[in-house]
C-alpha cells in the first residue's frame, strides 16, 4: 500500500489481486447479458455521473467476493494514517461504472466515511486526443485552494488494478476521453465505528 499525502486529506493506493477484477467482471457480464438484472441492479438514478451504466452490485456478491479484500484494505489505510484499528467496517453501498468515449463524473463527493474507487477496464490510449489536454480519461481529487507552496489537485492516470481509497468528503471529478472502449470501474461507500470517525469525540 501506497500512502499519498499531497494536500490535507490522505489517499491510499493499492493493487486489487487479478482474480477479485477477474469475478466483478464476470458479475458485471452475466448482469449486462440479463434484462431482468440489468433492470433490477440500475443504479443510475441514485449517481451523478453523466455515464453509459451504472450498476449495483447485491450484498451476496460483495460478502463472497470483496468484503474480506476491502475490508483488510481499510485496516491497512487507517492504521497508516492515524494509527488506529476500526472496530466495525460497514460497507453502504458498491456498484460499477460503465464509461465510455466522452462520459465523465462532475465534480461531487461521496456519502459514509471512506470511499473507494477501483478500475477493472481500461481503453487502449486513455488519454489520447488534444495535446493541450492532459486529464483525459484522468480523475483529479481536489482539496482547498491552490497557494505558494499548496497543490489543490491530485491527478491520477487509473490503471488495471488500481484500486484508491480516500476520504469521503474529499471531492473528485472523472474526466472524459476521446478513444474507443470502456473505461469500467467500481465504487463504494463504507462507515468505520463512530469514535474512530468522529475526531470531535472525547
Amino acid at each position: 500500500m501506497k500512502i499519498l499525502s499531497p494536500f490535507g486529506p490522505r489517499i491510499a493506493i493499492i493493487k486489487i489481486p487479478f482474480n477479485i477484477i477477474k469475478k466483478i467482471n464476470n458479475e458485471v457480464e452475466n448482469i449486462i447479458k440479463d434484462k431482468k438484472k440489468l433492470k433490477n441492479n440500475d443504479y443510475s438514478n441514485k449517481l451523478v455521473g453523466q455515464v453509459e451504466q451504472e450498476i449495483e452490485l447485491k450484498n451476496k456478491f460483495i460478502k463472497k467476493n470483496l468484503k474480506s479484500f476491502i475490508s483488510k484494505s481499510i485496516n491497512q489505510y487507517i492504521k497508516k494514517t492515524i494509527n488506529k484499528k476500526p472496530k466495525k467496517i460497514r460497507i453502504k453501498n458498491l456498484w460499477v461504472v460503465r464509461q465510455f468515449k466522452n462520459d465523465y463524473n462532475p465534480i461531487h463527493f461521496h456519502s459514509g466515511d471512506i470511499s473507494g474507487v477501483g478500475y477493472l477496464k481500461i481503453p487502449n490510449n486513455l488519454t489520447q486526443g488534444n495535446k493541450k489536454i492532459k486529464t483525459n480519461g484522468t480523475i483529479d481529487f481536489i482539496h482547498g485552494s491552490k497557494s505558494f507552496l499548496n497543490n489543490s489537485i491530485f491527478n491520477h492516470k487509473p490503471k488495471v488494478g488500481d484500486l484508491i481509497l480516500f476520504p469521503n468528503h474529499l471531492m473528485h471529478t472523472a474526466y472524459p476521453f476521446k478513444s474507443d472502449g470502456e473505461r469500467r470501474s467500481f465504487s463504494f461507500n463504507l462507515e468505520v465505528d463512530k469514535k474512530l470517525s468522529n475526531i470531535f469525540h472525547e
